[in-house]
């Protein structure tokens, strides 16, 4: 066989990028390069390899099964190269790459980050968002918190906290005649925010379960706007547009400062929970359990599972 010199790390960056997006335009802006940059360096490394990584249509591209065969291998190749440069950049502090979903980060997270780095200024925390399986020992991240039965890849996974589901919506939120939700048979007039957080997940609650728990018709419960996160549906209540269905951890920071409010107290059991991944025994480093203990500290802190009854009212 001919020997193939190595491709250029350019070609695999922009190629493992734009496999993960599946876009040239957002590969481009998390490369800050330009999307024909980025198409150029993929066609380079397809001349190279003499095969074709991506289908191109209009304004889209898939992946071919050789590219998808690539752009798996390479995924965990670049996360473990990124964890040792960055590791290898500052012997004075310790980088953490801690991946969790756009929803936590945001809702949980990031109002209280700002504690970790007054007791762990040497810890540089990079948040990576995902909703993929966690694999810790192939990802080349630290530490993971994922939301779901409990099962993660490649590390060891621990509960960190429920998710209890109940209604939440703005202030001032009224039925559609105007007058103040007053208990849940009101939601028939009210519009409804969906997230597909449910979807296909036994055991984790959906309109239809809350409503049919509360005793009231659910006749409705599929009407109204679906979005794609939690996060989302979650600030489409912030700003009036319903009532959304709240996940408990998700929303205890926007009850506690008034963008919520809930109008019941009816809460529902979730089969899902947050749950913290980390590496097997013999790779833990001191960084991520640091990290780790002070998650448990802030959950046990949380106040958004005992402050409510799960009584319908």
């Amino acid at each position: 066989m001919k020997p193939r010199h190595a491709p250029p790390l350019n070609a695999l960056r922009a190629f493992e990028t734009a496999a993960r997006c599946l876009s040239f335009q957002k590969a481009a802006a998390q490369l800050f390069v330009t999307p024909a940059a980025v198409s150029h360096q993929v066609k380079r490394l397809e001349d190279h390899l003499g095969t074709t990584l991506f289908e191109r249509g209009h304004r889209t591209v898939t992946l071919t099964p050789e590219g998808a065969a690539l752009a798996a291998s390479l995924s965990g190749i670049f996360g473990m190269l990124d964890l040792a440069l960055d590791r290898a950049s500052s012997a004075a502090t310790a980088e953490l790459r801690v991946s969790t979903l756009e929803s936590f980060a945001a809702k949980w997270l990031a109002p209280r980050l700002h504690r970790f780095h007054a007791r762990h200024p040497d810890i540089q925390v990079r948040i990576v968002t995902s909703d993929q399986l966690a694999d810790v020992g192939r990802d080349g991240v630290d530490i993971a918190v994922r939301y779901g039965p409990g099962t993660g890849s490649g590390g060891d996974a621990d509960p960190l906290m429920d998710a209890p589901v109940f209604p939440v919506c703005a202030p001032g939120t009224v039925r559609m005649d105007g007058r103040p939700l007053a208990s849940p048979a009101d939601l028939a007039h009210v519009t409804l925010i969906h997230d597909q957080s449910a979807e296909g997940r036994p055991g984790v609650p959906d309109w239809a379960a809350w409503l049919a728990f509360a005793g009231v018709s659910t006749e409705r419960a599929d009407v109204g706007p679906v979005y794609p996160s939690i996060y989302l549906a979650q600030e489409a209540a912030i700003h009036g547009h319903g009532v959304a269905l709240g996940v408990g951890p998700l929303v205890e920071d926007d009850l506690r400062q008034g963008r919520l409010i809930r109008p019941f107290q009816a809460q529902l059991p979730n089969a899902y929970a947050f749950w913290t991944i980390r590496p097997a025994a013999g790779r833990k480093e001191e960084a991520t359990d640091a990290f780790h203990r002070w998650l448990e500290v802030e959950s046990g802190a949380s106040q958004t599972l005992r402050r409510f009854s799960t009584a319908v009212p």
